[in-house]
């Protein structure tokens, strides 16, 4: 199927307008960043005319590009502030983390799947260079950039791993993800490090693919 540079820009406005600002989202920031963002650059040709769907797209290997709505709605409860560092978690091939960028943030994305980081170079590079593309194991974050004052886990997880909560800033580091498993469909969350160790907040339901990666390996009882 092919599809026209016009074709695709009439498509991102549709999904700005038709998907994303009638469902309480109002981020200025967020909006305009969706609209400027080429999201279909972020997926494999053979995808690319998938990009403005009203659902997440599938990538292989249990991974997605999440529904723009889900994004958008996580993306203002971050409340981006210029200059906010910010580690992206699971940032797949880029999309998420050139949204954010755009919104002014600091970004760093940390990728693990060798497969969605060669689509993410190139797209990053042409959309988003301010971004740092880093490879690393999603349930370690990135503690070479640490503290950050925003983790950005870009899928849904069953728990939050230790080490993300440890690498925010402290009594002012903020998380924002999707805990989802045991039955339940998806919260998006609001995580804040404190004197006390990180605390998390349910904030509205949100159904997203849970990140494979993030996923704890089954131990074994002898």
């Amino acid at each position: 199927m092919d599809v026209s540079a016009s074709d695709f820009a009439e498509a991102r406005e549709r999904m700005v307008d038709g998907q994303i600002r009638p469902n309480r989202l109002s981020d200025p920031r967020v909006l305009q960043a969706m609209r400027e963002i080429a999201r279909e650059r972020f997926l494999p040709p053979r995808l690319a005319p998938f990009a403005y769907i009203d659902d997440h797209v599938a990538l292989g290997n249990g991974r997605v590009l999440m529904e723009p709505l889900a994004f958008a709605r996580l993306a203002q409860l971050a409340q981006i502030r210029s200059g906010v560092r910010t580690l992206v978690v699971g940032a797949g091939t880029g999309y998420g983390a050139a949204v954010l960028a755009a919104c002014g943030a600091a970004v760093t994305a940390l990728e693990q799947d060798a497969a969605l980081l060669d689509i993410a170079r190139p797209a990053l590079a042409a959309c988003a260079p301010s971004v740092a593309l880093v490879a690393g194991t999603l349930a370690s974050g990135w503690p070479a950039g640490a503290p950050w004052d925003l983790v950005f886990i870009e899928g849904a997880l069953p728990g939050v791993p230790a080490a993300l909560g440890e690498q925010l800033r402290p009594d002012s580091g903020r998380l924002v993800g999707v805990l989802a498993g045991g039955g339940r469909p998806g919260d998006a969350i609001l995580g804040e490090r404190t004197a006390a160790g990180l605390t998390i907040r349910p904030m509205f339901d949100c159904a997203t693919p849970v990140l494979p990666q993030l996923v704890p390996k089954p131990e074994f009882v002898f």
